[in-house]
């Protein structure tokens, strides 16, 4: 059974605009759970991991988990920063669903689904189908059972298999390690390194670029 998240309605431009986000990313969740919290397990599992988009509601919690001490260093200098910039982005996310993500990633802990992190995707180019992912963050409390690696896999395979996407990116800075090999772990190649190509913390690094082709995913656990 799929999970929906229920319609929203978006004032902008002078007119209304109805996104359906739960028809975008129907992640698979058996009746038993998403029924009855009480019978999910007591440990938190990646096999039951699912994303939603975020809605308006949760520019909060957008705001508090990237201003993390052990998160802020390793997110992109030039992403949303602000309330204002991140509601943007929500919208932009209901309204534009299969070219731009802001989702949050939920996992079952002490018997209920937690949010314990973020990620997103964005369409860089609509005649080539690539798409870039990029935002990560899993909550430092939730970390050491494999929630990024899963994240990464789930959101592949709906861009693959929903949104037809050909081909998925992603940059991560030299310094990050651990965000490299969540990456790698998800199945993205190693392409290449971008010199001194950014400079989140007035110094230039490394960007590390892998990618992904829809026939080298592994749908598999």
């Amino acid at each position: 059974m799929p999970i929906l998240i229920r319609s929203v309605t978006i004032r902008r431009a002078g007119c209304f605009v109805w996104a359906l986000p739960g028809d975008v990313f129907p992640v698979a969740v058996s009746p038993k759970d998403a029924g009855d919290p009480a019978r999910l397990s007591s440990e938190m599992s990646g096999t039951k991991l699912r994303l939603r988009r975020a809605g308006l509601n949760d520019v909060e919690y957008l705001l508090a988990l990237q201003i993390e001490p052990d998160v802020a260093p390793f997110l992109a200098a030039g992403r949303a920063a602000s309330r204002e910039e991140l509601l943007e982005e929500v919208e932009r996310s209901l309204i534009e669903p299969a070219a731009f993500g802001r989702l949050l990633i939920e996992a079952p802990v002490e018997r209920e689904w937690r949010l314990v992190g973020a990620i997103g995707f964005e369409r860089t180019n609509k005649r080539s189908r690539i798409a870039n992912i990029g935002g990560l963050a899993i909550h430092p409390d939730f970390r050491g059972h494999g929630l990024g690696k899963a994240a990464v896999h789930e959101l592949a395979r709906v861009l693959f298999e929903s949104l037809d996407y050909h081909r998925l990116e992603a940059a991560v800075y030299s310094f990050n390690e651990r965000g490299m090999a969540v990456i790698e772990n998800a199945g993205f190649v190693r392409e290449g390194v971008r010199r001194r190509a950014y400079r989140p913390h007035d110094e230039w690094v490394d960007a590390v670029w892998f990618g992904l082709l829809v026939e080298e995913f592994d749908a598999g656990p």
